[in-house]
């Protein structure tokens, strides 16, 4: 009962930590941001961050990786059903609709970090469905290589997406996905 009580609070003031970096990125560029900053907003005392985080890299990065877990459901690997690897027109869709979040989350000096962590579990992701069309590994491009180009590429049209305020549906940004990546990823599979 305690250490579920326990987990509570520390998932609940995780959340205030989070909610109060994301406050403050809306306001200013994450560069100028300090813990101080954060820790005030949150109004939780320093050594609470510090008991959870490093430094406020790692209150991103961490609570980036929960925003990618969210975002993985709305990626559809159904590869046999729909002929791609992955449909992402549900994950711009999940974007636009919550856009405020995500434009504070690549704004300012944080977006490397972001883009690294992003990229790292999108593609442990993608891997992981590739494997199941291709148990084999027999491609004719390694899989990490795949895996994080495929990542890669998403990552970046939903930043060039977001930073040119959504001009397209998504399901057209899907479709543009498609175009872009379905051809190369047809060969390689039909090569393995």
């Amino acid at each position: 009962m305690k250490t579920q009580k326990t987990d509570r609070r520390s998932e609940r003031t995780r959340q205030l930590l989070l909610d109060a970096l994301l406050k403050l990125m809306a306001e200013k560029q994450y560069d100028l941001i300090t813990v101080q900053d954060v820790i005030d907003k949150a109004n939780v005392g320093r050594s609470t961050f510090y008991a959870h985080y490093q430094d406020k890299d790692d209150l991103l990065t961490s609570s980036f990786e929960r925003v990618l877990a969210l975002l993985n459901p709305h990626i559809d690997y159904d590869y046999a059903a729909t002929a791609r690897l992955l449909h992402v027109e549900g994950l711009f869709q999940h974007v636009k609709d919550h856009h405020h979040l995500y434009k504070a989350l690549i704004w300012g000096q944080g977006i490397e970090s972001l883009f690294k962590t992003g990229q790292t579990y999108l593609a442990r992701n993608i891997e992981e469905q590739i494997v199941l069309l291709a148990p084999q590994h027999d491609l004719s491009v390694p899989l990490p290589i795949l895996s994080n180009y495929l990542a890669g590429t998403l990552l970046t049209l939903l930043k060039w997406w977001l930073d040119n305020n959504m001009p397209y549906t998504p399901q057209r940004m899907d479709e543009i996905f498609q175009q872009l990546v379905m051809p190369g990823v047809r060969d390689v599979l039909q090569r393995g």
